[in-house]
């Protein structure tokens, strides 16, 4: 295995729907590998199963790894001396290689059908194309030269499948999991060319792309593991052993309980999302949040799943993009599966919440203000943000915080009313009413907190039961922060307007 002279990486989904979270992580992995080592991040397409393509699916891709700040330096939306970056853009370059594995013996045409292959399996439910089974079959290790070529030139249906030898012991170094040794026999003949669609198959594009974009590093999910010993074996066929990339196999994200793979079930079930940005498919209609759209920031879900099967070797768990990219190391990534905590996820977002500038924050929520009918200047906003930001973990957990600063309560909470509005209610608030109505200044919070805590105190009235009922009359429930600060941002008029509607509604 030779040393490259760059680090070269790629990200290679399939547009067969759209981007699972556990993409992502793994495109996040290769991005930060890349960019520690100074090396560059490629995207690349693999289309090749046509019947599973999806309209949609690949901008998806693209739109959910901008929005993450996945910065990439050559692919489908770049330019890069490697393309073009999409499989179905490469079909003249795979049918040469797949010719050459056909002229050298060490692939072979079958031409069994779907219903005969589906027969052998009904007969034998561990049936596999391989050396104890493939001379019993319709190939042309079975069929003469001249009923090959009978059958390709009447445009039948065939499969180019790799010959593979039983027996062999087949060695693949993975950077997490050091040596991992298969056996060749647990392989079967796998198809790499398809003469329906002229497509190859995963499993050649792979490899014939891999060893074209002079890839350094694979990195990729704990699931392509079982597949890589047949790449192994295909760049020994090409000649290409002595140039092979080396092989990362990232640990599985699980479900929150630890039983199993994390999958959109799960995310339905317990009310999160599996995907990075929303999702709307294109047959059915049904749309799936994504994380963007369900209020997050894209550093906190990148901070989220860093740590999520990777960890930085001490307590750390905050952390910028440069600070992750000058942290990571794939040594650090764990072998054993990653429990996918959806409220870790919240508690992250939180934490990116608190840590951004109220002026900022501000400018982030008048959209939704907005949207809500309301408008509201960057100041107002941002003396709000003063008193609830910390109870926030999503930008529109603002309106729920918040709401009452923009609207006066159409109705009062029962439960509140039935706790904190007494008969004395009415009397006692209308005679605070006429003391608020001589204020003038309510800027000052304080200094108004004082005054009205001297009267109650001169009046000998119940301090608790005075505060909570004003408290119902301007929020219209029990919530809320200190009291003369609500009634310090929404002024003297809207005050006293809410504190009169109420007494006479309740009283």
């Amino acid at each position: 295995m030779s040393e490259f002279n760059t680090i070269r990486v790629r990200f290679a989904p399939s547009p067969t729907g759209p981007l699972h979270i556990g993409g992502v992580r793994t495109a996040l992995y290769n991005y930060l590998f890349a960019r520690h080592a100074g090396g560059t991040m490629i995207l690349r397409i693999e289309d090749t199963d046509s019947k599973r393509y999806v309209p949609g699916a690949e901008e998806y891709i693209v739109e959910a790894l901008k929005w993450l700040r996945i910065e990439l330096d050559e692919g489908v939306s770049q330019a890069g001396a490697y393309g073009p970056y999409r499989q179905s853009e490469r079909k003249d370059i795979y049918k040469k290689h797949i010719d050459k594995l056909l002229e050298q013996g060490k692939a072979y045409l079958a031409f069994d059908s779907p219903e005969e292959l589906e027969a052998k399996r009904a007969e034998d439910p561990n049936f596999q194309y391989d050396a104890s089974s493939r001379l019993s079959m319709i190939n042309s290790l079975t069929l003469s030269a001249a009923e090959v070529d009978e059958r390709v030139r009447g445009a039948e249906d065939y499969t180019v499948r790799f010959k593979i030898e039983p027996n062999r012991s087949i060695q693949v170094q993975d950077m997490i999991r050091g040596t991992v040794v298969f056996n060749s026999s647990v392989l079967d003949d796998k198809v790499l060319f398809k003469s329906a669609d002229q497509l190859p198959t995963y499993h050649l594009a792979n490899v014939v792309d891999d060893h074209l974009m002079k890839i350094s590093h694979v990195i990729r999910g704990e699931e392509w593991l079982p597949s890589t010993p047949l790449h192994v074996l295909l760049y020994e066929a090409f000649g290409w052993d002595n140039q092979m990339p080396l092989f990362a196999h990232l640990p599985l994200l699980l479900k929150p309980d630890g039983k199993g793979k994390l999958s959109k079930r799960d995310g339905d079930r317990l009310n999160f999302p599996v995907f990075p940005i929303d999702w709307q498919d294109p047959k059915s209609g049904e749309l799936s949040k994504g994380y963007r759209e369900a209020g997050y920031f894209p550093e906190a879900v990148i901070n989220f799943l860093a740590l999520l099967g990777w960890n930085p070797g001490d307590d750390r768990e905050m952390f910028s993009m440069d600070q992750l990219i000058e942290a990571f190391t794939i040594e650090r990534c764990n072998k054993s599966g990653a429990k996918f905590d959806y409220e870790k996820a919240r508690w992250f977002n939180h934490q990116y919440m608190q840590e951004l500038d109220n002026a900022t924050l501000a400018q982030m929520l008048l959209p939704l203000l907005e949207a809500k009918g309301h408008k509201a200047t960057p100041a107002f906003v941002e003396a709000i943000l003063v008193h609830i930001k910390e109870r926030m973990f999503f930008l529109q957990d603002f309106w729920d915080q918040a709401s009452y600063f923009f609207v006066a309560p159409e109705q009062y909470d029962a439960k509140t009313v039935a706790k904190r509005w007494k008969p004395e209610s009415a009397a006692q608030l209308g005679e605070l009413y006429l003391m608020l109505e001589k204020i003038e200044d309510y800027s000052d919070a304080e200094a108004m907190e004082q005054e009205v805590k001297a009267w109650i105190e001169q009046k000998s009235y119940n301090m608790g039961l005075i505060m909570n009922a004003f408290r119902l009359t301007l929020v219209g429930e029990g919530k809320g922060p200190r009291m003369f600060d609500i009634v310090s941002l929404l002024g003297k008029e809207e005050t006293l307007q809410r504190l009169r509607k109420a007494i006479k509604t309740l009283g």
